[in-house]
């Protein structure tokens, strides 16, 4: 179910700024604002905990040694 909300027009300005492209509507947006404010899942600490450690132990390549590798 659609609906509308009243905002003022500073909030609208602010939305606006928010916006990657002119065709990202103000729903998109603010998704986007609600999901920056959520809790990371059990899951994705793991892998940001897995990757860290990773990093840590060197087992990792760099932009510039994947753009060698791939000739660019």
């Amino acid at each position: 179910m659609a609906t509308s909300i009243q905002i003022s027009e500073d909030l609208q300005k602010e939305l606006i700024k928010r916006k990657f492209s002119d065709k990202e509507t103000y729903e998109e947006v603010i998704w986007d604002l609600v999901e920056d404010s959520q809790e990371l899942s059990e899951e994705t600490k793991k892998e940001i905990a897995l990757a860290r450690a990773e990093i840590k132990e060197g087992r990792f390549h760099s932009l510039a040694e994947v753009k060698k590798q791939l000739g660019l």
